[in-house]
């Protein structure tokens, strides 16, 4: 957990008063209780009850069970749903109003794979059992339901892959550099 937490306040580097914006404390409050949830039920309770209350008051649908890596930010709090099956990698940036979640039938049935180091633009939708490679930049408003390969950038509504290298250069600011263990 400390881990997790050391590299999502490094996300935000330079920012005096972290614990002011209401962004790190929502993704704070999550790592308590993705730590706590197996270790000590008093205790994730207590989180948890802290968390139900901060999706309401923000917003947002990020269950405390979904599995993300570390380094998150949130860049702009609000409208924010994510399914609880859905899994994201490292480095990932959010903003407001996207929302990664499943399809119950069909061929892409599932939910989403989101690699490391991927920018998700606000309005952005991504749904189904698709994977998204490292380093993708998902542009605002993109309806992403296919899978899209590693240091691509996904424009509209449908989706259009366009492959660059560094396609998020400029965009994942402070990338934590985590070591694969």
């Amino acid at each position: 957990m400390i881990e997790k937490i050391k590299a999502d306040k490094f996300r935000w580097h330079g920012k005096k008063h972290i614990f002011a914006l209401p962004q790190f404390r929502f993704v704070y409050v999550k790592r308590h209780c993705e730590h706590y949830r197996d270790r000590n039920k008093l205790l994730f309770l207590f989180w948890r009850l802290i968390y139900q209350h901060m999706e309401i008051k923000y917003n947002m649908d990020v269950p405390a069970k979904v599995k993300i890596g570390k380094g998150l930010r949130i860049e702009h709090i609000g409208g924010v749903v994510i399914n609880p099956l859905a899994e994201l990698g490292e480095n990932i940036t959010l903003l407001n109003g996207v929302l990664i979640g499943s399809q119950s039938r069909g061929k892409r049935m599932g939910t989403p794979i989101i690699g490391d180091e991927v920018w998700i633009g606000t309005n952005s939708v991504i749904v189904g059992g698709i994977n998204i490679g490292k380093d993708c930049l998902i542009a605002p408003g993109a309806y992403v339901n296919f899978n899209v390969p590693a240091h691509s950038i996904v424009l509209g509504n449908p989706g259009k892959i366009i492959p660059k290298e560094c396609a998020t250069e400029g965009y994942i600011l402070n990338k934590y550099e985590y070591k694969s263990e």
